[in-house]
């Protein structure tokens, strides 16, 4: 694993986990802005060849750093980041309803961004 570099890609919204030249993971995400401003991870998708190597937690560990750095929070819609976020708390804290409820509502208002 030492050997993962991850890169966010803001305008494409995806973070990325790359192997060299070569992207091994990644989660697709969105900014929403209101109610108020959130990452929100929609999809992590780690390449077959890649999986077992704590890859996924990773990408989410990174993503809820980049929100802390930024003063933003995490309104997570990926499963996987739901239930990492589960299980590390401490790192993790727990989604605003209110934001959730936004971010389901942007993705039903933008059908073919994901």
């Amino acid at each position: 694993m030492s050997d993962i570099e991850i890169r966010d890609d803001r305008a494409g919204g995806r973070l990325e986990a790359f192997a060299g030249d070569e992207v091994v993971g990644h989660i697709e995400y969105f900014v929403l802005e209101a109610p108020r401003r959130a990452l929100v991870p929609v999809h992590t998708i780690v390449e077959p060849a890649h999986e077992g190597q704590g890859i996924a937690g990773s990408l989410a560990r990174e993503l809820y750093a980049i929100a802390a750095r930024e003063g933003t929070v995490v309104a997570p819609l990926c499963p996987y980041v739901v239930k990492w976020a589960a299980r590390h708390p401490e790192e993790a804290p727990a989604a605003d309803p209110e934001l959730l409820t936004a971010a389901m509502d942007w993705l039903e208002a933008h059908p073919g961004r994901f």
